[in-house]
């Protein structure tokens, strides 16, 4: 389920509004855990919509992901330019990663998660969340797609990204 409706937490006797919610999305791989994870880390530059998910667009030759807590996640343009998208802070393959997300005008943060569904089925699962950093106007600004947070941007966009995921990983 995916939402950008605020909803409430409960946390003891009170109820909190989240004004912010995270972005969750997930999508099933007929693939297993060790190898979809191995695809959204090895490959990611091969499978991921470059455009218009990156800083470069078409100036981009690859993506690396760097695989150790604090390894930098990054693109690298034609003329050797490295644009950091994050930097890892959780590094648990093949279950999981957390991840800084330096594409927002604040930064936010990305967590995809690897479960295991049978011997060659995977949930991949990604919460992107953090959104309270960011100002309403920042919320409302177009990213890479038109809408920004407020106007579902990021939902569409991280259905795009999973589904390309699901497609290379399959793939093989």
């Amino acid at each position: 389920m995916t939402s950008t409706t605020p909803r409430a937490e409960v946390t003891g006797a009170e109820v909190t509004t989240l004004r912010r919610p995270p972005i969750r999305q997930s999508t099933m791989v007929r693939s297993s855990r060790e190898h979809t994870f191995e695809v959204f880390v090895a490959t990611i530059g091969q499978w991921w919509p470059l455009q218009p998910y990156s800083a470069g667009k078409d100036r981009v030759r690859s993506v690396h992901v760097e695989p150790r807590v604090q390894g930098r996640v990054y693109e690298q343009w034609d003329d050797g330019t490295e644009c950091d998208w994050g930097h890892l802070l959780a590094w648990e393959p093949p279950e999981r990663l957390v991840m800084t997300w330096n594409m927002t005008p604040v930064p936010t943060e990305v967590e995809l998660t690897f479960t295991v569904l049978g011997p060659a089925l995977t949930r991949v699962a990604v919460e992107h969340r953090g959104w309270e950093a960011l100002s309403d106007a920042q919320l409302g600004e177009d990213c890479a797609r038109p809408g920004g947070y407020l106007g579902g941007a990021f939902v569409r966009g991280w259905e795009e990204i999973l589904g390309r995921l699901t497609a290379a990983a399959e793939a093989v």
